[in-house]
């Protein structure tokens, strides 16, 4: 291991750590009107939104909690609980690999309709047609180690050398030598999500954070159609 491992695998992340947790907190006080997703469904409702959104967006869900899964979580939990090793790469390859052709199909609509709709493009910024292209980088590099890497029967295991590299980073113990020998496509990937990380509190990806919670105790709003006003001339020729 070298003083350039050292840098990939502790300097970065916790840069990119901490320009994500204190730029979220600028922006915030900042720059709360801005604090959207700009949906751009008002310029033009089509296709391309309809479908690209939807698989974009559950996509990236459950794409989220795969890795909550297989990075977050020990690998002695899923021992403890019985689920072998053969039982949670299938479903690691299957449906991480389906979340994945999900998010990059639904990314690749979307980033299609903001670059070839004149309406939507003349009201993006460059940011957000980074933003998607970056997600698709960092979601194609994850699918290729999922499935080219995992499922044509790689021995490298990131449950027990990405996961607790992870986690000492979150509990301020990294252990760097446990990414310093992962398979280069690894390292990609992680080091892409570490960028996208950095980036997210400047462009419109803050969305996520801004959960309508009060919805669920806020009083219903009416709406009542009011009659039409009668004119001066109507009433004068009833009298």
């Amino acid at each position: 291991m070298t003083y350039f491992d050292i840098f990939l695998w502790v300097v970065v992340p916790y840069i990119s750590l901490t320009i994500f947790v204190l730029g979220h907190i600028y922006r915030y006080n900042t720059d709360q009107f801005g604090w959207s997703a700009k949906s751009s469904e008002f310029l033009h409702k089509d296709a391309l939104l309809k479908w690209g959104s939807i698989l974009f967006h559950y996509g990236i869900i459950f794409v989220f909690f795969g890795h909550v899964a297989g990075v977050l979580i020990p690998k002695g939990f899923y021992d403890a609980i019985g689920i072998s090793e053969e039982m949670y790469h299938f479903g690691a390859v299957w449906f991480g690999g389906l979340a994945g052709v999900a998010t990059v199909i639904g990314g690749f609509l979307l980033t299609v309709r903001r670059m070839t709709n004149k309406r939507v493009a003349r009201n993006s910024a460059k940011m957000d047609l980074l933003t998607l292209l970056w997600i698709g980088v960092v979601v194609v590099i994850g699918f290729t180690n999922t499935v080219g890497y995992t499922a044509s029967g790689g021995e490298f295991d990131y449950r027990t050398t990405i996961g607790p590299w992870f986690r000492g980073i979150l509990t301020f113990r990294p252990y760097p030598d446990l990414m310093a020998y992962a398979p280069i496509g690894f390292q990609l990937h992680v080091f892409a999500a570490f960028i996208l990380f950095a980036l997210w509190p400047f462009t419109r990806l803050v969305h996520v954070w801004s959960l309508p919670l009060e919805y669920l105790t806020r009083k219903y709003v009416l709406y009542r159609k009011m009659a039409p006003r009668r004119t001066v001339r109507e009433v004068n020729r009833r009298n």
